[in-house]
């Protein structure tokens, strides 16, 4: 079999990797000659510069990969197309989706399993991986997977993992951003609904927009949503049951009321598929945060928070429940300047120190600027490198609470392993 990959970009290169894991020959392009192919597990390939580095050939055993160009011919000959989620519903995915079948119409078995999506703007890997516990626990065999924001291989994985072995159910992380495409690729038994936050809105314009999406999403499924959550009556308008779900009363190791709601809801769907009591109870008593999600850690004085807070609304629900001395921000990309009102909600709670470093690029220049514009008199302190974060950390650890978040996962699960390492030679 053989497959058509558009585009490259995170979920792009996943779908290479696990196409070609599962056997088959890919073709894979990008129309940027200067796409980041780190990640791509390739063999050794030869490779064709063509017309002075305006496009590029690389060829391998099982693959060929085109940057700079298309070659309509390629995809004519694969038996299926993975495109980009963002792609899908635009009019160069519609056309090529004419002549072609997407991935999840050919390799369909997935779409047999009992099938729960978890989307939302915060909290849905947290979420995910609370349910997925607790329904293991019972005795199901449940593959789990999605979004490869959340740390998971990607949708097309998912879905050649499904026609692998036999589950029970399917558990599905669903960005906000792919709604869409994940409606046509999955049949969704039950819908998740975390939180509708400030974030993406460089692709959903607007929080109107954002609940459009939504609706389509819910046409016709059973949703479980927070009991206090913004359109709540067009919601349960397109679904065909609607459920609401509360804090969760129980024991729980995590902090903040965001993280009793994220179990709220996985206690809910659990209930609702008939698991017992006594299992979600225990399994969420013993659960811990899923690596990269805010945890705390002990160094000498101070309680450091460590997890990825990477737009406003997340940063605001943890500031919101705890005053910090010091809060480490890392920065966004230089083309998600709507990221940086993470910094607006800083200065609200207005800390003694704001420490900022280079999370998803190093935009730290800009990242000033906008401090200084919204008239933060605080300490403004810049870094590089990771060192120099654990010095920080050792110099306010004798205040109360530090909070390190923003955005770039893997450098804050780069800097949440160094400072858990600390934390354990302190005890």
């Amino acid at each position: 079999m053989k497959a058509a990959v558009i585009g490259l970009g995170v979920e792009g290169k996943k779908a290479v990797n696990s196409l070609m894991d599962h056997g088959w020959e890919v073709y894979a392009t990008d129309l940027n000659i200067n796409v980041d192919l780190d990640g791509l597990d390739l063999p050794v390939l030869s490779m064709n510069m063509i017309e002075e580095n305006q496009t590029v050939s690389i060829v391998g055993d099982n693959i060929t990969v085109d940057l700079g160009f298309t070659n309509p011919y390629a995809i004519e000959q694969c038996d299926a197309i993975a495109i980009s989620p963002s792609m899908f519903g635009g009019p160069f995915a519609t056309r090529l989706l004419e002549d072609s079948y997407l991935l999840s119409d050919i390799v369909d078995n997935h779409k047999d399993i009992f099938t729960i999506g978890i989307t939302g703007t915060n909290g849905k890997t947290t979420t995910v991986h609370m349910l997925k516990e607790i329904l293991e626990n019972a005795g199901k065999k449940v593959l789990v997977g999605g979004n490869g924001g959340g740390g998971f291989s990607g949708y097309y994985d998912l879905i050649l993992e499904a026609s692998e072995d036999d589950y029970d159910i399917l558990l599905v992380e669903v960005c906000d951003m792919t709604l869409d495409f994940c409606r046509y690729c999955f049949d969704f038994d039950i819908i998740g609904l975390t939180n509708i936050g400030n974030d993406h809105m460089d692709v959903h314009k607007t929080i109107a927009n954002y609940k459009d999406s939504l609706v389509r999403f819910f046409t016709d499924k059973t949703i479980f949503t927070a009991f206090n959550q913004d359109f709540n009556s067009d919601f349960k308008e397109a679904a065909s049951n609607s459920i609401p779900y509360f804090e969760y009363q129980d024991e729980l190791k995590l902090f903040g009321k965001f993280n009793l709601l994220n179990a709220g809801l996985a206690a809910a769907i659990a209930k609702e598929l008939k698991i017992p009591k006594d299992t979600i109870r225990s399994t969420l008593s013993e659960f811990k945060a899923v690596e990269g999600r805010l945890n705390v850690y002990k160094i000498n004085d101070a309680d450091v928070y460590v997890g990825k807070t990477d737009n406003s609304d997340a940063l605001a629900s943890v500031l919101a429940e705890k005053d910090f001395y010091a809060l480490f921000i890392g920065t966004p990309r230089h083309n998600e300047v709507h990221r940086l009102d993470i910094l607006d909600v800083a200065v609200k709670y207005n800390p003694e120190v704001i420490v900022l470093f280079p999370g998803l690029d190093d935009t730290l220049d800009i990242a000033i600027y906008r401090l200084n514009s919204l008239g933060y008199l605080g300490n403004i302190i810049t870094v590089n490198t990771l060192d120099q974060i654990i010095e920080l950390v050792a110099e306010y650890s004798h205040e109360d609470a530090i909070l390190i978040g923003g955005n770039g996962q893997e450098t804050i699960i780069e800097i949440q392993e160094r400072i858990k390492l600390i934390s354990e030679k302190l005890k």
